[in-house]
């Protein structure tokens, strides 16, 4: 959980210095710099999770989102079928729609985001 915290705050880091304009992000590509990075911070967590708690081996983890799916229905959702839609949700927010298309620019929309993010990161951990 630890790198993937780690993860997060470079996230918080790359937005400290985007210009902001009437709450409203004026640069879009390290926006959707910090998306990616919050993103990989779920994946990261997830990773972690497989490896400490489930006994997983490095070569054992999800390779493609259909993977992660497939890995939190069998070992998380288990206990929790909250998480698998928060997955789903964070992907669609923080990997399609905030990096892939950089359509998420609004200050208080990111920062939501990324508490979401830490949210899904601490149940995990």
């Amino acid at each position: 959980m630890k790198e993937a915290l780690r993860y997060l705050n470079n996230a918080k880091e790359i937005l400290k210095f985007v210009p902001i304009e009437d709450s409203t992000y004026t640069d879009v590509k390290p926006v959707r710099e910090a998306f990616a990075t919050a993103y990989l911070a779920i994946l990261e967590a997830i990773n972690d999770y497989l490896i400490t708690k489930k006994g997983l081996k490095k070569k054992e983890l999800p390779r493609s989102v259909d993977a992660y799916r497939k890995a939190l229905q069998k070992y998380l959702a288990i206990h929790d079928g909250k998480l698998l839609r928060e997955f789903e949700m964070l992907y669609d927010a923080l990997h399609i729609a905030g990096y892939y298309r950089g359509l998420i620019y609004n200050v208080d929309a990111v920062k939501d985001y990324l508490k979401a993010a830490r949210a899904f990161i601490e149940k995990i951990g």
